[in-house]
């Protein structure tokens, strides 16, 4: 398993995936996915802090290293892993968009 990546909430978190292959409604997109096993705990707007973390911290740095400039990246929390595309009733996820400006993640609302 990979190391733990540091979020405002404190909670663990690890990367699941990376998903470079589904395109978004704004074009090219990357997601990142995360496995936190605790948020089901951790109200949205906390979770919210940690998606914004994220992206700026552990997504930016990554996006030069996949090929061209996405024009948006989508950040997901679950408390479960699951393959992209599936959902699990029992599972609790969040989800952010971003777009990518001046080198910082600005908040896209879906």
């Amino acid at each position: 398993m990979d190391d733990p990546i540091p979020v405002p909430s404190g909670q663990t978190v690890t990367l699941i995936d990376t998903v470079s292959d589904a395109a978004g409604p704004a074009g090219l997109t990357l997601r990142f996915r995360f496995l936190a096993p605790d948020l089901a705990g951790v109200d949205f707007d906390l979770a919210a802090e940690d998606m914004r973390a994220l992206c700026e911290s552990y997504a930016l740095p990554r996006v030069s290293q996949t090929g061209p400039t996405p024009q948006q990246i989508v950040i997901s929390l679950a408390d479960i892993s699951l393959p992209f595309g599936d959902s699990n009733p029992d599972a609790t996820q969040f989800f952010e968009a971003f777009s990518i400006e001046d080198d910082h993640c600005i908040w896209e609302p879906f």
